[in-house]
């Protein structure tokens, strides 16, 4: 039964009572060395964050995911959706790598790397401290009646809330719309721009509501990833870990008292404090061992130091370490599973890096037009009518396009006139006629390269399937 009851906080989530009303977090203000780097991570981050879908590289947005309009920049390369091949491979990688750094490293990215953790602890906390107070402060305030000093602070804190998510839904929407569209919603008049006001103010309302309310559940209850990490993880996985082998000892933990030999009686070094559930902002006690809600933010570590000094024990009671570096003794090594991640994930990058070099700037496609037969012309001339799209990936125009067989003598004639530009970033399309003399033609189908040339240089070859008439030699 006792063990039952040792148990009893998997059945639930931390930020659930008990008559399944939410149970609200009041995180201790953390300090101390993994959240110092942290911070000056997350300042990195919220850098590279901003200022991303406003930095231009030869003319391309340095990161674009606009997809109504199927546009996407990755690091200023435009990318089409011919190169959806491309894309498809690349989140291949993201999901092996994310797995992998997952088997090795535990939630490390959660806690580091998610804009959903650096925005929430990073900036939307920080806020709340400085105008409510650390978390004893908090819990009051929300306690106490609605008086002057609690509109007062409650009122500040959500109007700049409201600001901070009405300028991360600006950026949010750069991603997707375009940062040179975004700045003329914003610019121009906003009777021409309605429906992009709009989205402003939805996505405002979403991270208002988010960061204000929602916040840690996003990472317990929405996202996925934590319900990952249940069927990646492993007895060799590093997570942030409470020491249990040292810390309940031999007759458990207990709270500290002055000039007593813990050794002695038996006690483990933890001393009962509770500091590592204050401070942590899913409200999880990591001495249970590993659960979903733990985003390895590392604030219980730096707590957990903090009072080990104090109380002159040694530190790292709880630290980044495995299960059987706990249990056994054991430091970390690749396992077989690891290296197999390892290997798939170095041959997708290496395919990935592969087509990427001999992916073409210029993407032509030729094909028949559906429902046309071949024609019989005088001098035995077999013609066929051609659709053509052409699309220039890069950011220059390219003048005096021509077309030219290459595999068969013949000629090809374009519905307008050979010689035309084709602008940067832009499709083209047309009708052509291909003619080939009856005698050069050796099937009914015929498979025909095509070449497309650029002030006389080719740039680009296609293929097509060319009727003629069936031949009997």
């Amino acid at each position: 039964m006792a063990k039952k009851e040792q148990e009893s906080f998997r059945d639930s989530i931390g930020t659930i009572k008990a008559d399944g009303k939410r149970q609200w977090i009041y995180p201790k203000k953390p300090h101390g060395f993994f959240y110092k780097y942290r911070t000056y991570l997350s300042w990195v981050l919220l850098l590279f964050l901003l200022v991303a879908p406003f930095i231009k590289i030869n003319g391309n947005q340095f990161i674009l995911l606009n997809v109504l309009e199927r546009r996407f920049n990755i690091f200023g390369v435009p990318f089409w959706p011919q190169d959806f091949h491309l894309v498809v491979i690349s989140m291949i990688i993201g999901v092996i790598f994310i797995t992998l750094f997952t088997v090795i490293y535990g939630r490390l990215f959660c806690g580091w790397v998610c804009p959903q953790t650096i925005f929430l602890e990073m900036v939307f906390r920080k806020i709340e401290y400085a105008i409510e107070g650390d978390r004893g402060a908090q819990i009051r305030l929300d306690k106490q009646p609605w008086n002057g000093n609690k509109i007062l602070k409650k009122g500040l804190k959500w109007i700049v809330f409201f600001l901070i998510s009405f300028i991360i839904a600006n950026v949010f929407l750069a991603y997707f719309i375009g940062s040179n569209q975004l700045i003329e919603i914003i610019t121009d008049n906003p009777k021409n721009h309605i429906s992009g006001l709009f989205s402003i103010l939805i996505f405002t309302g979403i991270f208002f509501f988010v960061f204000t309310w929602f916040r840690e559940q996003v990472c317990i209850i929405v996202c996925p990833y934590g319900r990952l990490q249940g069927v990646l993880l492993d007895n060799k996985s590093v997570n942030v870990a409470y020491d249990y082998v040292r810390g309940e000892g031999e007759t458990g933990r207990a709270k500290f008292k002055k000039n007593e030999n813990r050794t002695e009686t038996g006690k483990g070094d933890c001393i009962d404090c509770h500091q590592c559930v204050n401070v942590c902002p899913t409200g999880i006690d990591i001495r249970n061992g590993t659960q979903l809600e733990c985003v390895n933010c590392t604030a219980c570590i730096d707590e957990c130091d903090h009072i080990m000094e104090s109380v002159d024990l040694p530190k790292g009671l709880i630290r980044y370490a495995s299960e059987d570096n706990i249990a056994k003794g054991e430091p970390f090594k690749f396992t077989t599973r690891v290296k197999g991640y390892t290997a798939v994930l170095f041959v997708l990058i290496g395919v990935l890096t592969a087509m990427l070099f001999m992916r073409n700037d210029i993407e032509a496609t030729v094909l028949r037009l559906p429902g046309q037969l071949y024609e019989t012309k005088e001098n035995n001339i077999i013609s066929n009518v051609f659709t053509y799209k052409l699309l220039n990936k890069t950011t220059e125009d390219i003048t005096d396009i021509s077309f030219k067989l290459m595999s068969h003598e013949g000629t090809i004639n374009l519905i307008g006139s050979q010689g035309f530009t084709l602008k940067k970033q832009e499709l083209s399309d047309g009708t052509m006629f291909i003619e080939i003399p009856k005698n050069k033609l050796k099937d009914a189908k015929e498979k025909i390269k095509i070449g497309l040339y650029s002030n006389g240089k080719l740039i680009e070859t296609t293929k097509t399937n060319f009727l003629g008439p069936r031949s009997y030699r």
